[in-house]
């Protein structure tokens, strides 16, 4: 007997044991090394990894160095200690019990550490079934959609290669966005064992107008350059020529023209080892490439590469030329130019540059005498201050540089022609300043004064005569931009320093709508059209264009209100605006695409139409309703009152998700204000609450009431319409206890009573939920952060629904003559 006892609880140990193991393999298998994805419900702990598909990059956890810090990072899978990319840079876990994973609404990606604080997270919109997948390209990605190929060609909802850390890989880019105003650059580390941000960083910079690019390593500590690559001449870098010898396999590409983005970047050709660009912690950028005979990095480039490309060695109007003799510290003047200091270049002190040996003769109203002279093979100036207009060619350059008389240098922009100078132009019209001799360099011209070609005879007399029509048309150039540049100003929405929705150009809208084709019309109503747009990235947005007659006094004000609303507010239930454009005449608003329309269409509409809301998507749909009303309620920091809640402007996104639609008739609410004579009121027939659409009096409680008209229209398929008549329909069948007669019945199946019991409680729940948001008086209904409650728990308590009658309370009596006196906060519009 004592036999078969141990015998058994043997038995039941190995049993647990086998159990435990195996809830074990499978809470981990997905995230065990073997797969490149990271679904939502599954976490990636230390020890374990994600590998991209074609096995070149590892994401995980790693110590750098001599560190016993811990790091969440993407590394080169052949060199495990070549990091590229960084998540915790700034808090590093002090232990091995740092998990990735999801957030519960599967809005994020959070790493936390064994105490559940956070050390990083991602911040995007998803769906609910957002996937993490970590791309052979080393790019670590967000899209919406389930772990199927379903949603492999989707836009990415976030991704790694927006945050870069101290590498640049193929396919990332560095520079700035037209678009968001965000900014790709890279920043070195610490140290070797400190992935934190370092010393050092590489950004791309453009001139003040915008039109010629370059690379500059940055010291943070004092944000002084350290070094420039020159500017970008249609090929590579001015003066980095070296890299024409491995464009054939490392493309080079600059964008300068898109009203997108000034950005610079490369990407790989087919089979070509792998390679990085990183800044290092001892302030150098450097092009790394992959031998996998001897299985380690060789360096194609590192700048700076010689003491000429310290930024402005030689000082103003100072050449640097990197084969002198170190004794002669690299540096000399220009012709035309002697040293500021003779003793202090005597000293090796360049700083102070050179200056001009004969003053120039230009006073912008006579012919000019100066001349230019050709300063062959070097890396241009630095570019910061100059102008660039990329259509005219070199001829045209040198006239306007002549004509301008604070004008003391021109170049060409672009040699992508092979031949002659290159074609277009940039001016400088201030010292200077960083200039060395290199190899394949191009040609700077330089103006000096006529005295300096007459006395010493070096060159040819080039004397530019400007005629008068080419310095009136100038100056009429001049003038038209900045007309424009005061018109943009005077017409543009106030711009608040804090606002996280940037303002767009009507290039970039008509770019992304096809010009307001017809074709990618997707709808419109009495004061606006809407169209389907496409980002460069692939994202699909909607377009709001308000209609040319809407363009009032009170439609600006609107338009105007909606962007100020929509800009602090940020939540999964309410529709994102992501950009704006007030240009001329035009308003516009960019706003999230909501793939399945809105709501109304699918509860009123077609059978099959109605039939795709099943009873558990329908309560979803109210649940997420309410959340964003909810957060508009105070949940955003400042309490908003919509206004004109109604199915249509609740639109459902890809994942059936509900979001909160049209903020032009929003405001921010004060308490206890009287109600200003400018208030518009709003109304629209079955949404609005009694004592706004009769007196206009506005509490939040009017939301709730149209949120109460939403939740039955939803659950019953019906229109409530002006005369209330489903109000009134749904008290009806309460009072009589019928209320699961409400239900949608000619459309969707109810739910069984045997096998679906819960879900039958929680649509009766729903209905008395909707009957106390439609109470007539607003102190009787709850607040939207108490409707929250009740839809999401059943423990949560629930009143009994009172019906206000010409006689009294039907349905109540308890009521008292108090209850009935009772005033309740009333707010008013700012």
């Amino acid at each position: 007997m004592r036999t078969t006892a141990s015998n058994l609880v043997h038995h039941l140990l190995m049993l647990l044991t086998i159990i435990c193991l195996f809830l074990l393999s499978t809470q981990t298998h997905a995230i065990a090394g073997v797969s490149d994805k990271l679904e939502k419900g599954q976490n990636l702990t230390d020890g374990h990894t994600l590998v991209s598909a074609g096995g070149t990059f590892t994401l995980g956890f790693f110590s750098p160095g001599a560190s016993t810090k811990r790091y969440l990072g993407i590394w080169f899978s052949v060199s495990n200690d070549t990091v590229c990319w960084v998540a915790n840079r700034d808090q590093p876990l002090l232990d091995r019990s740092g998990v990735l994973a999801f957030d519960d609404a599967g809005r994020s990606l959070v790493l936390r550490d064994g105490s559940r604080l956070t050390a990083w997270s991602s911040d995007f919109t998803a769906a609910s079934a957002a996937v993490a997948r970590l791309l052979e390209s080393g790019n670590l990605v967000v899209r919406n959609g389930s772990s199927g190929n379903a949603n492999a060609n989707a836009a990415y909802l976030w991704q790694s290669f927006d945050y870069p850390s101290d590498t640049l890989l193929p396919g990332m880019k560095l520079g700035k966005s037209l678009w968001t105003g965000g900014v790709w650059e890279l920043t070195s580390w610490r140290s070797p064992d400190d992935p934190a941000p370092g010393d050092f960083r590489r950004t791309l910079e453009t001139t003040t107008s915008g039109g010629l690019p370059e690379l500059v390593l940055w010291r943070r500590r004092d944000n002084a350059k350290v070094y420039r690559t020159g500017p970008w001449n249609g090929l590579f870098f001015n003066g980095v020529p070296e890299a024409s010898a491995y464009t054939d396999k490392y493309p080079l590409r600059a964008t300068m023209t898109s009203p997108w983005e000034v950005t610079y970047g490369y990407t790989a050709t087919p089979g070509a080892p792998l390679t990085r660009v990183v800044v290092n912690h001892t302030g150098k950028a450097e092009r790394l490439v992959w031998d996998a005979g001897v299985r380690e990095w060789v360096t194609f480039f590192s700048g700076p590469r010689d003491p000429c490309d310290t930024y402005g060695k030689c000082g103003p109007f100072g050449l640097c030329d990197a084969s002198a003799a170190a004794s002669q510290s690299f540096c000399k003047c220009l012709d035309g130019f002697s040293p500021v200091s003779i003793p202090e270049w005597q000293m090796k002190n360049t700083d102070d540059g050179c200056k001009r040996d004969a003053p120039l003769d230009c006073s912008g109203m006579t012919k000019t005498t100066d001349g230019f002279v050709v300063v062959r093979g070097v890396k241009l100036p630095d570019t910061q201050n100059a102008t660039v207009d990329m259509g005219v060619g070199l001829g045209e350059c040198r006239a306007r540089c002549s004509a301008d008389c604070e004008c003391v240098a021109f170049a060409a922009t672009d040699i992508q022609g092979g031949s002659g100078d290159g074609t277009g132009c940039v001016m400088w019209n201030d010292a200077v300043v960083d200039l060395r001799l290199v190899a394949d360099g191009q040609s700077l011209h330089l103006r000096l004064s006529k005295s300096e070609f007459d006395d010493k005879k070096r060159f040819p007399a080039l004397l530019v005569a400007t005629p008068i029509a080419s310095a009136v048309t100038i100056l009429l150039v001049i003038f038209v931009i900045w007309w424009r540049r005061k018109r943009r100003i005077i017409d543009a929405i106030p711009q608040n320093p804090a606002m996280a929705v940037p303002s767009v150009s009507l290039d970039i809208i008509k770019d992304i709508t096809g010009n307001f084709s017809e074709s990618n019309m997707i709808g419109q109503g009495g004061f606006s059209i809407v169209y389907k747009g496409k980002l460069p990235e692939g994202r699909v947005v909607a377009v709001k264009r308000l209609k040319q007659s809407a363009l009032t006094t009170k439609g600006k004000k609107d338009f105007a209100r909606e962007v100020e609303v929509m800009a602090g507010l940020r939540h999964g239930s309410l529709v994102r605006l992501l950009a704006y454009c007030n240009h001329g005449k035009e308003r516009i608003l960019v706003y999230e695409y909501m793939q399945n329309k809105s709501l109304n269409v699918h509860i009123f509409g077609t059978a099959s139409l109605r039939a795709s809301l099943n009873w558990t998507r329908r309560l979803e749909l109210i649940r997420g309703v309410a959340h964003g009303a909810a957060y508009l309620h105070g949940g955003s920091g400042e309490s908003v009152i919509h206004r004109d809640l109604k199915p249509g402007n609740i639109l459902l996104d890809d994942q059936w998700m509900p979001k909160i639609a049209d903020f032009g008739t929003a405001k921010l609410f004060a308490v206890d204000q009287k109600t200003g004579p400018d208030q518009t009121i709003v109304v629209s027939p079955g949404y609005a609450a009694p004592e706004y659409a009769r007196q206009g009096e506005m509490t939040l409680k009017c939301d709730v009431y149209s949120f109460g008209v939403i939740l039955l229209e939803t659950l019953s398929g019906e229109r409530n319409g002006g005369m209330q008549r489903l109000i009134s329909h749904a008290w009806e069948l309460w009072e009589q206890n019928r209320a699961m007669e409400l239900l949608d019945k000619a459309t969707v199946p109810l739910p069984d009573p045997e096998s679906e019991p819960q879900l039958l409680s929680e649509l009766k729940r729903c209905v008395q939920i909707g009957l106390l948001c439609v109470q007539e008086t607003p102190c009787d209904r709850p607040a939207m952060s108490a409707v929250v409650a009740m839809l999401t728990s059943t423990a949560s308590p629930i009143d009994r629904p009172r019906r206000l009658l010409d006689s009294g309370w039907a349905t109540s009596s308890s009521r008292t003559e108090t209850d009935l006196l009772s005033p309740c906060t009333t707010v008013d519009l700012r």
